[in-house]
C-alpha cells in the first residue's frame, strides 16, 4: 500500500507523507525484512580476541505510519544482533512484537497513530483488551540483566526477549521494580551488579527510582523523589557509587495544550534546570539549580575524593523538534562538577563540536573513566552523523575519525581478551549498504580494523550493548 492510500485510517489520522519525512527516508527508512544470516563477509581483519554479541534497538514502524511520526520517540522496536564468535560473524533482526504490532500485522496496516496523537482505537476495531490503549513503544534501548533481555521504552514497561532467537516474550515488570515502567536508560553498577533505574510519570508523584539486584530480584521497589510539581521528560540518568544523577531539564508535558492544537511537550527555559543527586542509600535528595539546557544522554558520572560529583554528557541548547524553533539546536560535549553540600554547578566544555550518543567502557560505569566516544555531525544533515569523536579524559586529548559517506550510529566499547575496540553500525548514504565497523581503542583515528557487510540495510537507530560471552 502506498503512503497515500490507507482507507481504514481514522478520519483524523491521515497517512504520514513518508517520501518527504526526514526520519522515514534515506538511512532512517523502515526495514520490514527479518533475516538470520551467518558467515558475513568481512573486509579487513576481524579481531580474533572478540567473542560476544552486539545488540541494538531503534524505532522502525512495522507499517506506514498514520497521524504523526516524531523521531526518535515514535516507531515500533526492531532489535538487531551481530554475533562474533570463532572468527565468524552472523546477523539477526526481529521486530519487538507488542500486542499493537500483532494487531496491525493481522490487519495489514497501521491502526495506532504517533505519541503526539490523542487517539486510541475502539473495541470494534481492535477488540476489548486493546481498546483505548496507546501504542507500546519498546524501541529505544536493549539491556541484559539478571537473566533477562529487555527491549526498553521511553517511560513504560520493557518487553522481554528470548535471547536465543530474539522473539518477543511479553512485557516484564522485573519482579515488581517496574510496575508502571522504566525509562530506557537504567544503569548497571559493574561492582555490585545492581541495575538502578528511574521512571517519570504524568501525574503526581512524577518521579520514582528503583533497584534490581544482580540476580534479578528487587532490592528497592519504586521510591518517590519528592520536590517535583509538574511532569517532565527526563530521558537518561547517570550513576556514581553514591548517587543517582538526574538533570531535570524544563521540558514539560502539557496535555491541556494538545486539545487546543498545541504540542504535548513545552520547553520552558525560564524555569531553569534542576539537578537531583539521589543518594543510593535512601538519604535525602541533594538539589542544585542552574541555567536551562537540554540533555538526551550521559557518558558517565563518578564521585571525586573531595565529595563532589563529576558528570560527562552531551549538552544541547534546547531540545530540537519540541520547541517550534526553526534553527537547529547546538550540541557539545560537556563536563559538570557538582558540590552536593553547596549546590554549586561548575560546567566546562570538553568539545564544542556537535556530538551525541556519548559512551564509555561499561565496566567503568559509576567510576572514573579514561576513554569516551560520541558521534559527530560535520555536515548539518539533521541527525545524520558522519564522524566519530574520541576523548582521552586522562590526557585531555580529542581525536576523530571521518566516516565519509558512512552515516554512523552510537559507538559501543567492546573489550577483547587481548585488546579493546569501538564498534558501531553505519550505512553508506550513496548505496544504502550497511556495515559493522570495528576500530582500535588505542588509536581509533587510524580508522577501521575491519568492516562487516550487513546482509540488509540496517536503519539508523538508537541504543545498544555489547554482551560478552
Amino acid at each position: 500500500m502506498s503512503t497515500t492510500e490507507n482507507p481504514a485510517a481514522p478520519p483524523k489520522l491521515r497517512p504520514v507523507d513518508i517520501a518527504h519525512h526526514t526520519h522515514l527516508t534515506g538511512v532512517f527508512a523502515p526495514q520490514r525484512e527479518e533475516v538470520d544470516v551467518h558467515n558475513l563477509a568481512v573486509e579487513g581483519e576481524l579481531p580474533h580476541d572478540l567473542s560476544g554479541e552486539y545488540l541494538r534497538n531503534g524505532p522502525n514502524p512495522r507499517f506506514d505510519p498514520i497521524g504523526t511520526y516524531v523521531y526518535p520517540i515514535d516507531g515500533d522496536g526492531m532489535v538487531h544482533r551481530i554475533a562474533i564468535r570463532d572468527g565468524a560473524v552472523s546477523y539477526t533482526n526481529r521486530f519487538v512484537r507488542t500486542p499493537m504490532v500483532v494487531a496491525e500485522e493481522a490487519a495489514g496496516r497501521a491502526i495506532w497513530g504517533g505519541v503526539m496523537d490523542p487517539y486510541a482505537p475502539p473495541a470494534e476495531e481492535v477488540g476489548p483488551e486493546l481498546a483505548g490503549r496507546l501504542r507500546d513503544l519498546p524501541d529505544i534501548n536493549v539491556v541484559r540483566h539478571g537473566g533477562r533481555l529487555l527491549a526498553m521504552a521511553e517511560a513504560a514497561q520493557p518487553y522481554r526477549l528470548d535471547p536465543k532467537d530474539l522473539s518477543t516474550l511479553g512485557p516484564d515488570t522485573c519482579g515488581g521494580a517496574m510496575p508502571v515502567g522504566s525509562t530506557a536508560h537504567p544503569k548497571i553498577d559493574p561492582e555490585t551488579g545492581e541495575m538502578v533505574l528511574f521512571n517519570y510519570l504524568f501525574e503526581p508523584p512524577y518521579l520514582t527510582w528503583a533497584v534490581i539486584a544482580a540476580d534479578g530480584s528487587v532490592v528497592r521497589t519504586p521510591t518517590v523523589v519528592d520536590g517535583l510539581d509538574k511532569p517532565l521528560m527526563i530521558h537518561d540518568m547517570a550513576l556514581t557509587r553514591r548517587y543517582i544523577v538526574l538533570f531535570l531539564c524544563p521540558l514539560v508535558f502539557d496535555f491541556v495544550a494538545v486539545f487546543r492544537g498545541g504540542s504535548v511537550l513545552d520547553w520552558r527555559p525560564q524555569d531553569g534546570l534542576r539537578v537531583a543527586l539521589i543518594p543510593r542509600d535512601g538519604g535525602p535528595v541533594r538539589w542544585c539549580d542552574t541555567d536551562a539546557f537540554w540533555v538526551w544522554h550521559f557518558a558517565n558520572a563518578f564521585d571525586t575524593p573531595d565529595g563532589r560529583v563529576t558528570v560527562d554528557y552531551a549538552e544541547w541548547s534546547f531540545p530540537s523538534g519540541f520547541t517550534g524553533q526553526e534553527e537547529p539546536a547546538r550540541g557539545r560535549m560537556a563536563r559538570a562538577v557538582i558540590n552536593p553540600e553547596t549546590g554549586a554547578f561548575d560546567r566546562t566544555v570538553v568539545s564544542d563540536r556537535d556530538v551525541e550518543f556519548p559512551r564509555i567502557d561499561d565496566r567503568r560505569l559509576a567510576g572514573e573513566h579514561r576513554h569516551a566516544a560520541a558521534v559527530g555531525d560535520s555536515g548539518g544533515r539533521d541527525g545524520v552523523f558522519d564522524s566519530l569523536l574520541f576523548f582521552d579524559m586522562a590526557q585531555g586529548r580529542e581525536t576523530s575519525w571521518n566516516a565519509g559517506a558512512l552515516s554512523v550510529g552510537e559507538p559501543i566499547y567492546m573489550p577483547g581478551s587481548e585488546n579493546d575496540y569501538w564498534g558501531m553500525i553505519g550505512t553508506d548514504r550513496n548505496d544504502m549498504t550497511s556495515w559493522f565497523v570495528i576500530l582500535p581503542v588505542d588509536d581509533p583515528a587510524s580508522g577501521p580494523l575491519c568492516r562487516v557487510r550487513m546482509p540488509i540495510r540496517v536503519p539508523a537507530g538508537l541504543h545498544g550493548a555489547w554482551l560478552p560471552d
